[in-house]
């Protein structure tokens, strides 16, 4: 079943957002003004779009994985989360995550993505004990991927 994602641009001259190769997951946003950011310094960079998803739907945020390699350009709240409720121009919390070198972003980059995604509809059931699993209560790095 194809679901409506209803949108509304914003600003006229900005293209709607979309997949940059057929199969990716993410629509590119793009930044609605012109960007400067030191080193360190965060920022709200509005994308000219507002949606209205279908009740059960997420839209994610992400960063653009060449954008952050290439300048430091990340996401500080990723992934940010747009409700399906929400009706308000969509923005992004961009940071200059470099150490020496100021980012410019100007209207019309690429600066995130959008992960459009289907939420479970669940019902949550207290209990005075969990059942026991392979992992039980192993934490943070516990499968050997983290070394201090």
């Amino acid at each position: 079943m194809i679901h409506e994602v209803l949108i509304q641009r914003l600003d006229p001259d900005l293209p709607l957002p979309q997949r940059e190769y057929p199969g990716d997951a993410g629509l590119d946003l793009r930044a609605r003004v012109d960007v400067e950011l030191a080193p360190g310094q965060r920022v709200l960079i509005p994308t000219g779009i507002s949606i209205a998803l279908p009740p059960g739907f997420v839209g994610l945020i992400h960063p653009r994985s060449g954008l952050a390699l290439r300048t430091g350009f990340t996401l500080i709240n990723s992934p940010g989360t747009i409700d399906a409720g929400f009706r308000g121009e969509i923005s992004v919390i961009g940071i200059n995550s470099d150490i020496a070198t100021t980012v410019r972003i100007e209207r019309g980059d690429r600066i995130a993505q959008i992960v459009i995604q289907q939420i479970p509809e669940f019902t949550l059931v207290e209990v005075s004990e969990l059942p026991g699993s392979v992992r039980s209560e192993q934490g943070f790095g516990s499968s050997g991927g983290f070394r201090h």
